[in-house]
This record gives C-alpha cells, sequence and structure tokens, in this order.
C-alpha cells in the first residue's frame, strides 16, 4: 500500500506543476480557434443578424444589426487571438461568454418549448425544432476556468505580471 501511495504521489507531483503550464492552454487554444474561425467567417460573409435582432437580449435587439454584426465579428477575432496568446485573457473569457450568452437566447435557444423535455432536446449539434445551444454552452463551461484562474503559466498575462511584480519589487 505505502509503494502505492508513492507512485500516486510522484505521479501528481509530476502533473500538478504541468498542469500549471498547459492545462489551461489547451482550452485556450481550443477556444481560440472556435472563436476566432467563427469571427472570420462573419468578417468574409453576408449579415445575417436581422433575422434574429428580435430575440437578442437587451440592449442588442435595439442596436443596429450592423454595429451588432461588427461587435461581435470583431470581439470572436480580437478574443480570439487574446485567448491564442494569453493576453488580457480574463477579459476576453468575460467578453466571450458574454458573447456565447446572447448568442444562445438570440439564435440557439428553442423558439418554442412547453416542458423541460422539449427544452432539453435543444441540448443538440443541429436544429431540428428544438434549437441547438449545446456548443455555445459549452463553450461557456470552458471559458469559466479561464475567467477563474486566468490564462496559466504559458501566456503573455503571466509573463506581464511576473515583469510588472519585479518591477515593483525592486522599487520597494
Amino acid at each position: 500500500m505505502e509503494k502505492l501511495k508513492s507512485l500516486w504521489d510522484r505521479i501528481v507531483g509530476i502533473l500538478n506543476p504541468a498542469g500549471n503550464w498547459g492545462a489551461l492552454l489547451v482550452i485556450r487554444f481550443l477556444m481560440a480557434y472556435e472563436f476566432t474561425s467563427a469571427g472570420l467567417k462573419k468578417f468574409h460573409g453576408a449579415n445575417w443578424f436581422a433575422d434574429y435582432q428580435d430575440n437578442f437580449p437587451f440592449p442588442f435587439n435595439v442596436m443596429p444589426v450592423e454595429i451588432s454584426w461588427f461587435v461581435s465579428t470583431w470581439a470572436e477575432i480580437l478574443g480570439g487571438m487574446g485567448l491564442l496568446f494569453g493576453l488580457f485573457t480574463r477579459f476576453w473569457a468575460v467578453s466571450l461568454i458574454i458573447l456565447s450568452i446572447v448568442a444562445i437566447l438570440g439564435v440557439h435557444w428553442p423558439a418554442d418549448w412547453h416542458s423541460l423535455g422539449e427544452l432539453w432536446k435543444g441540448y443538440a449539434v443541429s436544429n431540428k425544432g428544438f434549437g441547438n445551444y449545446r456548443i455555445p454552452l459549452l463553450f461557456i463551461a470552458m471559458l469559466i476556468p479561464l475567467v477563474l484562474q486566468g490564462p496559466g503559466k504559458l501566456s503573455v498575462d503571466h509573463a506581464l505580471a511576473r515583469y510588472f511584480n519585479k518591477k515593483s519589487q525592486d522599487r520597494a
């Protein structure tokens, strides 16, 4: 039993420091890819927000669709790049959570549902009349650790924090 505990302690001793460097990096890279891709599709595509604007929550439902399109396009592109490099990660994660909530409410939420069973049918990837809020909901779940823990050690945010903390210690 002691050998098993010793083995476990060695494994955890390796995984914990590796997690500080790499665990959030995987989430950042995946979210960077997803949001940047979506933003670039909007950038190169036609504005379809007019079809959904009435579903958007306030204040997005009263903004001109051109402004909503512009804001969401650039939030996805710049937010994706911010996550990729780990620059202003918490700001971008919160911004992209808000964007995902608006997307769920405006585009992905079922138009009509009468029971939790019907609502649950919207937790799908394809729209068969019940919405398709699964992917943006998973994105929100993946962004929450970035809000709570930041980007991890392999990031510009971490390098900047170390630099500025060293500068403030040098002055003290």
